[in-house]
């Protein structure tokens, strides 16, 4: 998650959608209904933050973790980005699951 928060926060969407599975299977569930597949989940976030400005600086508190096997996990969090204007935040839930020896989000729910 620090690497992942790093990578939005030097502007980077490509780097941090290096931490969701590159698959049409990614499921992605927020305020507009679902995303199926890691390309229209990237294309969502660079409509959603076309700049530096709109993506402002993210932080994450992770509130709970939990394995549900040895290759996959569940995660509760919290997101703030801090931008000039406002301070949007809202909370998360991530399955992570081990693909090809690296963990990387399978399911992201995100609500403001």
């Amino acid at each position: 998650m620090e690497a992942q928060q790093a990578a939005w926060n030097s502007g980077s969407l490509d780097d941090f959608m290096a931490y969701y599975w590159k698959s049409p299977e990614l499921s992605f569930i927020g305020s507009r209904g679902i995303t199926r597949g890691w390309q229209q989940t990237l294309d969502n976030y660079v409509k959603a933050y076309p700049d530096k400005a709109t993506m402002g600086r993210l932080a994450f508190e992770v509130l709970e973790l939990r394995a549900l096997g040895k290759e996959s996990a569940y995660m509760i969090g919290k997101y703030t980005l801090y931008r000039e204007k406002d301070q949007p935040s809202g909370y998360f839930n991530l399955i992570w699951e081990k693909k090809n020896g690296q963990w990387v989000v399978t399911s992201d729910h995100t609500g403001g």
